[in-house]
């Protein structure tokens, strides 16, 4: 591997907005600058936090469901598989689309196209196998949307001096949504039911979405 700090030294030094004298670069200024008082980087933080609540949530949720309506072990894994390699072999392909189209539709859309696949999982469940199929081509598909926008709206938005910090606080917030997924799937599953949890979780993507239709900017040289 080779260390990208000469890079990142390069476009310091000829950025074209300079670092304020008096911004603070540390770890907690930029944790609470891309948790919440930037709109960019908040709206970021919430969509990659939510993204990865509801993979989590289809963990615990979706063998269960599916299950219920007389998938065996097979079925289910092939369904849990799909999810994956989309998502892998669709984020080559989208992050190379977001350098050209911009990252904001990505991530929106992206968001709106897991929602729907949530939605589809229960529309579609009198013939659960293509209900699981179509859920899984669709969170697939709309997590490889999202997933290499969001770092990289990340990193538009964060001046190179506190670039990593940001990185950095946006991936916590990414990746406790794993943990608050399975834990969301648990309780809501518990109190309300499967299917009750899979709307909540279609509602709560849309949601996430909508409200990084709002925050997100698409200007990638405002790195404040």
């Amino acid at each position: 591997m080779r260390d990208t700090a000469a890079h990142v030294a390069l476009e310091l030094a000829q950025h074209s907005k300079p670092l304020p004298s008096d911004e603070n670069t540390g770890l907690k200024s930029t944790f609470a600058r891309t948790s919440w008082l930037n709109r960019s980087l908040r709206g970021a933080s919430q969509a990659g936090l939510v993204n990865n609540l509801n993979d989590g949530l289809t963990w615990g949720v979706f063998p269960l469901l599916f299950t219920d309506h007389g998938l065996g072990l097979a079925a289910v894994g092939l369904i849990k598989g799909l999810y994956p390699v989309l998502w892998g072999l669709g984020q080559v392909a989208t992050g190379h689309l977001s350098d050209r189209i911009g990252r904001k539709p990505l991530i929106v859309y992206g968001m709106l196209v897991q929602a729907g696949g949530f939605v589809l999982a229960l529309v579609l469940l009198e013939r659960p196998l293509l209900a699981g199929i179509v859920s899984a081509v669709l969170l697939g598909l709309g997590t490889a949307m999202v997933y290499p926008a969001l770092i990289a709206s990340v990193s538009d938005h964060a001046h190179p001096a506190w670039r990593a910090n940001a990185l950095g606080t946006y991936r916590f917030w990414r990746d406790i949504g794993y943990a608050a997924g399975a834990l969301v799937a648990g309780v809501l599953a518990d109190a309300l039911g499967l299917n009750a949890t899979v709307i909540a979780a279609a509602v709560l993507t849309a949601a996430s979405g909508l409200l990084a239709a709002r925050w997100i900017t698409e200007h990638r040289s405002d790195a404040r």
